[in-house]
C-alpha cells in the first residue's frame, strides 16, 4: 500500500537518498530540499510503501517563465507568484506503476487552485512529457529559457497547464 503524507524535516535525509538514486544526473544540495520544505510545507510530500519512504514531491508557488535554476535556493516565495511550480517528483522503482504519482499530481492541482494561481508549471526531464500531457500539461515554446532548460538536460522542456 502506498500513502502520501506531508514531508517533515526528519524526512529530509530519506529525500536526499531517493533523489541521489532516482535523479543522479540532477544533483541538488541538502539545503535545497530543506528550504523547499520550510518555505512551502503544503507543497512537500513523502510517499510511503509499507511504512518506508518510496518517493517525494517538492512544489511551491512561483513566477511563470522564471525558472529556479537547478540546485539553487529560492530565498522566498515571490509575493507576485502566478504559477504553481512542480519542482521535483521522484518515485523509487518499487513505487512506479502504483498510481501514486498521478494521485499526488491531482492533489497538487487542487492545492494550486485553492492557492488562487492561474497555472501550474514544471520542467519535464527523463522522458516524462507523456506523463505530464496525460495530466493536462502542454509543452511551452520558450526560446528565452533555452540555456536554462539545457542546464537540466538537452531534452528538458517547460510545460504548463491552466487552472
Amino acid at each position: 500500500m502506498t500513502t502520501w503524507r506531508p514531508l517533515t524535516p526528519p524526512d529530509l535525509p530519506a529525500v536526499e537518498a531517493m533523489a541521489a538514486e532516482v535523479h543522479p544526473d540532477f544533483p541538488e544540495d541538502a539545503a535545497v530540499f530543506a528550504e523547499r520544505q520550510r518555505l512551502h510545507p503544503a507543497g512537500t510530500w513523502l510517499l510511503e510503501m509499507e511504512g518506508c519512504p518510496a518517493g517525494y514531491l517538492l512544489s511551491h508557488p512561483w513566477r511563470f517563465r522564471s525558472l529556479p535554476p537547478l540546485n539553487s535556493l529560492l530565498g522566498a516565495i515571490p509575493e507576485d507568484a502566478d504559477t504553481y511550480y512542480l519542482h521535483d517528483i521522484a518515485l523509487l522503482p518499487a513505487a512506479r506503476g502504483s498510481g501514486a504519482a498521478s494521485r499526488i499530481v491531482e492533489r497538487m492541482i487542487d492545492h494550486a487552485r485553492r492557492e488562487g494561481l492561474a497555472s501550474m508549471s514544471l520542467v519535464a526531464v527523463n522522458g516524462s512529457i507523456p506523463f505530464w500531457v496525460r495530466h493536462g500539461f502542454a509543452v511551452v515554446d520558450a526560446p528565452e529559457l533555452e540555456e536554462k532548460l539545457r542546464s537540466y538536460e538537452d531534452a528538458a522542456r517547460l510545460m504548463m497547464r491552466g487552472l
